[in-house]
């Protein structure tokens, strides 16, 4: 590549804009690099997104051709608003300048070259509803009915087709690795993905994948194309680039084979995205596949305060396989994030009430509150402690635990068994079976309860039996075998027991074939079986669940997201955003990080990576949270600390113990690789 010179490249000469005076030092290295190939390790609130407008700003003031500059981003509302800004900072239209979203781009590409390829110029795109009517399609041709037990639906086989693109893993290796319960099916498997692709070509369709896989392809088979758009795109730069997949990596690196100025932008320690296909390898050799990069480091944090980031930093050393960085705040404060151990999950939820109301009377609004969690269903207590105290709040996934669909459906079942002529609860059952519309679920619920509701629910799953299509025998007979094991009418059993007799029946094969994130929708299940162990009977169970939800299906939340309402999320889906306070819950060994994650080291470290992404969401509060139990009915389990608090130095912290035993904390930190904290009433031998 060569390297970018005024002789070489551009006009030199002085620039408009003072670009030594407006960025910090390390911004304005990377900004005004001349380094043909360019990697920017760009820290939380460090101006990443600055660094790209300036560098983009830069080189149309040096008189680089807009029409020669890309700038691939992973939203196109991202990438609009850096050209506006570009506009506005250097008074430079950039109209002709090529931006958006890897997806995008490739369209561009296809759209004057996919007779190339065997498609017409005039292709369409197929969104998710379309592909999965014409996958449903595939199915009806090769005669797979995907509503019994064991193969999956069509959103989950659009999952598997996805990942082996993404992934560039066979479809026989990611059902194997990732969707082993369908081992059996896995040449129904691949002649349902044959039958789509060639269903997709006939048609002239591509879906959202075929536009980074098929530009891809015309770049290998036709060198001639490549070269192209080499010689067109000098400048090319990459914003998050850690959250890239292979097959978007392996298009860049062709595409910039010839670049006189290839820029990536991104930060290793907020890679938290290899569950959905991103590959942290991308950036951790970005330099190794291109020996002759220069490295910039940009460290000065403007959003956290001093006391948040030594915090920050401190957790991250843990990690081996990293960039080394140092966070420094421009903000500063004495104050020190909070550690709280609280008795329980329902103890930890009433504290995050409590405080929450506190700093609101202080003046923070309650939009400007983040409250993170590794996984949804951890903060299930802490949503009905919230609607109790009347504190208004919103999900960022528009879903709150009690409204999932598939907590929905196991409420269902429960209320069917407590309450036969229960008819929104069957219906909502018996349209699970395939060819049940709800014209058949009127003429089955005539069947099931007759002129009298049934004297029991194995009663009225006799009647209608006799009814049932014959495609949907086979599932319903599964269904049947298991409701009658829950029956009350004859088998008295517990709530926990009933939901567990219902994962073992059907619900663990049913979910892996309903939802393409089965895992995470059993774990929920699960947590709700935990929940129930305190009722003492379906009647209070149901009860309360009536409280929490409605039974009308799983929809996207439409509450306006400017309104003052505290912010629950993922970390994962919190990851861009920023509050002034920030409260990380649910920090227990096999809660945070999860069970599954300690398994593989790298896995473990992308968990250091999500806890350092929550951590760096705080500008001025920020407390860490644990329960020292969950709450089992009566009784409870012990939690451990999750080692992500456990590695970190005591004096980094206010340290705050609530309801029932003082836990010192001093006891945390051991030698060796094992921590625990200490009760006063444990036994000798007792770990915790």
């Amino acid at each position: 590549m060569q390297e970018f010179s005024s002789s070489s490249s551009a006009p030199g000469g002085k620039t408009r804009i003072a670009y030594e005076e407006i960025l910090n030092p390390q911004q304005y290295a990377a900004v005004s690099t001349t380094a043909p190939v360019a990697l920017v390790i760009a820290g939380p609130g460090s101006g990443k997104t600055r660094i790209l407008i300036h560098r983009v700003a830069w080189l149309l003031e040096k008189g680089v051709p807009q029409d020669s500059i890309l700038l691939l981003t992973f939203t196109n509302k991202a990438a609009r608003e850096m050209m506006n800004r570009v506009y506005e900072l250097s008074g430079i239209s950039a109209d002709e300048l090529q931006g958006g979203t890897f997806h995008s781009f490739g369209r561009r590409i296809l759209q004057p070259h996919a007779e190339l390829l065997g498609y017409g110029r005039d292709f369409l795109i197929l969104d998710r509803s379309d592909a999965r009517e014409l996958i449903t399609a595939c199915l009806r041709e090769a005669n797979i009915e995907t509503r019994g037990k064991v193969f999956p639906k069509p959103d989950v086989l659009l999952e598997m087709f996805s990942e082996s693109l993404n992934l560039s893993m066979s479809l026989e290796e990611v059902i194997e690795k990732r969707h082993s319960t369908f081992w059996e099916k896995t040449d129904q498997v691949e002649e349902v993905y044959r039958a789509y692709t060639r269903r997709k070509f006939e048609q002239n369709r591509m879906d959202f994948d075929d536009l980074l896989s098929l530009p891809l392809r015309l770049f290998k088979e036709h060198p001639d194309i490549l070269e192209y758009y080499q010689k067109r795109f000098s400048y090319i730069l990459v914003d998050e680039y850690q959250d890239t997949n292979h097959t978007q990596n392996e298009f860049l690196e062709l595409l910039a084979a010839r670049s006189r100025g290839l820029m990536v932008v991104g930060d290793d320690a907020q890679s938290i995205y290899s569950w959905r296909g991103a590959c942290f390898q991308n950036i951790l050799e970005f330099t190794k596949r291109h020996p002759n990069a220069r490295t910039y480091t940009v460290e000065t944090n403007y959003r956290s305060s001093d006391p948040i980031l030594k915090v920050a930093n401190e957790s991250i050393s843990y990690n081996e396989k990293q960039f080394p960085k140092n966070l420094r705040a421009v903000s500063e404060s004495i104050r020190k994030p909070t550690l709280i151990s609280c008795g329980d999950g329902y103890a930890q939820a009433e504290w995050i009430a409590q405080e929450v109301r506190r700093l609101n009377l202080e003046g923070i609004p309650l939009r400007e509150m983040g409250i993170l969690y590794r996984a949804h269903h951890h903060a299930m207590e802490l949503q009905m402690e919230l609607r109790k105290s009347g504190i208004p709040f919103r999900i960022s996934s528009g879903i709150r635990f009690f409204e999932q669909a598939h907590i929905k459906d196991v409420a269902s079942i429960l209320r069917l068994t407590y309450s036969p002529c229960d008819e929104v609860a069957f219906k909502r059952i018996i349209r699970k079976l395939p060819g049940v519309g709800v014209k058949s679920a009127d003429r089955l619920w005539n069947a099931f309860a007759g002129r009298q509701w049934p004297e029991s629910l194995s009663a009225g799953l006799d009647r209608v039996t006799p009814k049932i299509p014959t495609k949907a025998r086979e599932l319903w007979n599964i269904f049947c075998r298991t409701l009658k094991k829950v029956d009350p009418v004859f088998i008295p059993l517990s709530v926990p027991e009933m939901i567990d007799e219902l994962l073992k029946g059907f619900g663990e094969d049913w979910m892996m074939a309903e939802y393409e994130n089965a895992q995470t929708r059993l774990e929920e299940v699960e947590q709700l079986k935990i929940y129930s162990r305190q009722f003492e009977g379906l009647e209070d169970f149901l009860s309360e669940m009536a409280l929490q939800t409605n039974m009308d299906g799983e929809q996207d939340g439409t509450e306006d997201e400017y309104a003052d309402r505290l912010i629950l999320s993922s970390i994962h889906q919190a990851k861009g955003l920023e509050y002034d306070a920030v409260f990380v819950m649910m920090l227990c060994e096999g809660m945070f990080p999860s069970f599954r994650s300690m398994e593989k080291s790298e896995n473990l470290e992308e968990e250091r990576r999500l806890f350092y992404v929550a951590v760096t969401r705080a500008r001025k509060h920020l407390y860490l949270i644990y329960p020292r139990r969950r709450s089992l009915g009566g009784n409870f389990e012990r939690q451990l600390p999750s080692r992500f608090i456990q590695e970190l130095s005591p004096e980094l912290f206010e340290i705050e113990t609530h309801a029932d035993t003082f836990i010192p904390y001093g006891d945390l930190r051991h030698s060796g690789t094992k921590r625990f904290l200490h009760t006063e009433e444990a036994d000798e031998d007792d770990p915790f």
